[in-house]
C-alpha cells in the first residue's frame, strides 16, 4: 500500500512538472535576474552532480530527501526544486507547498507563485535565498559573483 501511495504521489507531482522539463525553454521568473541566472546554472550542476545536489537540499534547506528525489524523478527542474525548498525554508513553509503551488500555475513563474501565496515577507526571504545560493556554491566549489545590487534595492520587491 505504501509503495502504491508513493508511486501515485510521484506520478502526480511528475505530471504537474512535465511541462517544465525542457531546460532550454525553462525560465524561473523569480523577479530577480541574479537569482534566475543562478538557478539556470543550478540545473547544469545538478545534472552532473545529482547526489550532491540532493544532499545540499536535504542538509541545508531542510528539504525532505524523498520529496527532492520525487520532484526530480517527476521532471521538475533542479532550479525549481532548489528555489522552492530554499524559499520555503525562508518563509517557514513546507517545500511541498511551494512545489505544489508552482505545479498548479507554472505560467505564473516564481514571482507570481509567491504573490499568490501572499508571501508578505518575500523581500527579506529572497535575500536569505540569495545568501543561501552563495553558500551552496561555496560548498560545491563553484565560482559565483555575489549579487551586486544593494540590499535596499531588493527589499522593496
Amino acid at each position: 500500500m505504501r509503495l502504491w501511495l508513493a508511486l501515485a504521489m510521484s506520478f502526480s507531482l511528475g505530471a504537474a512538472f512535465a511541462q517544465t522539463t525542457d531546460e532550454a525553454a525553462w525560465k524561473p521568473r523569480t523577479g530577480d535576474a541574479w537569482v534566475d541566472a543562478a538557478l539556470l546554472d543550478t540545473n547544469a550542476y545538478a545534472g552532473r552532480h545529482r547526489d550532491a545536489f540532493v544532499d545540499e537540499l536535504a542538509r541545508y534547506q531542510s528539504a525532505p530527501r524523498a520529496l527532492v528525489e520525487e520532484a526530480l524523478a517527476g521532471g521538475a527542474m533542479p532550479g525549481d526544486v532548489y528555489f522552492a525548498c530554499a524559499m520555503a525554508q525562508a518563509l517557514g513553509r513546507p517545500c511541498r507547498e511551494l512545489l505544489d503551488a508552482m505545479a498548479a500555475d507554472p505560467e505564473a513563474g516564481w514571482e507570481g507563485v509567491l504573490r499568490d501565496l501572499d508571501a508578505g515577507h518575500a523581500p527579506d526571504a529572497l535575500g536569505r535565498v540569495k545568501r543561501g545560493i552563495v553558500e551552496s556554491y561555496a560548498r560545491w566549489a563553484r565560482p559565483i559573483q555575489p549579487d551586486a545590487v544593494p540590499r535596499r534595492q531588493t527589499s522593496g520587491r
